[in-house]
């Protein structure tokens, strides 16, 4: 316990001090990044602070894996130049014994960053974006155009070349209508759509109705009353509301995906980054193995040396998430394992490199 108790009270400092730093200098790059717009729009300096505010957070989910590096590789290297490592290899404790409680850290400082991401994060990067687009005079179109969307579980599809949302209005819209075993009951063309809050459904207009006769030819029919009543996707489907699940919380993403998959739209990429969020947050624990692994491994320019090591291996941890990420996008590979394949390949190289660490 007093081994742990020294390790942290070296730690600890070093890990807030290089957390504050990088925090610090992520907002300085956020400010000067921004600094000409608000200038540009007259953002008085307390709306300046208080967008730096609601930064901060996200800052510290920038900052905290580069902060627990670099925390460590400087540690380590302070207990080796001062031969500290020497004395307790010495006294029979071993380097993964004694590092076994900055181990266990890091860990449960990964499951924190995932809550503290998805609760805290999420909401204020919100508030932030919100408050700088508003501060900016920066407006979202909600208008759609050529929308394409599978609704009752793929027995209607719409097709609608132009959505507004202003009038919640579908131009020059084509319907097709199947029955329960997804054969064509029939084809609906309309001029336009309009919705209908009381009746929570579609008033088409200028509608052209056709079916296949017992000859399997389209001939021109009425529109049955009965799937009328069922063009009742609401208007928010329509919209031009495509969702960065990395910026919303994981019951949000799941909701997401979920209307990706009932609308017939592609989810492979909203999928493996939903399974991301579980995966990033175990980088912290990552680095802490690699920067554990890494240190030590030269006699020379021992801090210098052991802090290009592990960022090195921490950048190539971060090219393989971002290459297994684009497999996943286009489908090459699940969005499982997109997420977490990068995750299991450096746990194994991290465990390698302390199984042959210095004793």
């Amino acid at each position: 316990m007093k081994l742990a108790g020294y390790i942290f009270k070296l730690f600890l400092p070093l890990l807030l001090g290089a957390l504050v730093l990088f925090c610090l200098a992520f907002e300085i790059v956020d400010l000067f990044m921004n600094m000409w717009k608000y200038l540009s729009n007259n953002v008085p300096v307390p709306v300046i602070l208080k967008i730096l505010y609601l930064y901060l957070p996200k800052t510290i989910t920038f900052s905290l894996p580069l902060a627990i590096l670099f925390a460590t590789c400087y540690m380590l290297c302070i207990l080796s130049s001062q031969n500290e490592l020497v004395a307790m290899f010495a006294s029979g404790i071993s380097y993964i014994k004694a590092m076994l409680p900055l181990i266990i850290f890091s860990l449960l400082l990964s499951v924190g960053y995932f809550f503290f991401e998805d609760k805290i994060v999420v909401p204020f990067y919100k508030q932030y974006q919100e408050l700088k687009n508003s501060s900016l005079n920066i407006e979202f179109d909600q208008n759609n155009s050529n929308v394409v969307i599978r609704s009752h579980d793929g027995q209607i599809i719409y097709k609608a070349d132009v959505y507004e949302d202003e009038n919640k209005q579908l131009n020059n819209v084509l319907l097709i209508v199947r029955n329960d075993d997804k054969k064509l009951n029939c084809i609906v063309k309309a001029n336009n759509g309009l919705w209908n809050e009381e009746q929570r459904r579609w008033i088409l207009s200028g509608t052209v109705t056709y079916r296949l006769d017992e000859n399997g030819d389209l001939r021109y029919s009425m529109l049955n009353s009965e799937i009328e009543m069922m063009f009742d996707e609401p208007p928010e489907t329509f919209r031009n509301n495509l969702v960065d699940v990395e910026t919303v919380t994981v019951k949000e993403g799941k909701e997401y995906i979920e209307y990706l998959r009932r609308t017939g739209l592609p989810s492979s990429e909203a999928l493996s980054v939903y399974y991301k969020k579980y995966s990033f947050p175990l980088v912290i624990f990552i680095v802490t193995l690699l920067a554990i692994g890494l240190s030590g491994r030269s006699r020379r320019n021992v801090i210098i040396i052991s802090m290009i090591l592990s960022v090195g291996a921490s950048v190539l941890f971060y090219v393989l998430q971002m290459v297994t990420m684009l497999l996943a996008k286009f489908g090459f590979v699940t969005p499982v394992a997109g997420a977490w394949f990068p995750v299991i390949v450096f746990f194994i190289i991290s465990l390698i490199l302390l199984r042959y660490s210095k004793t």
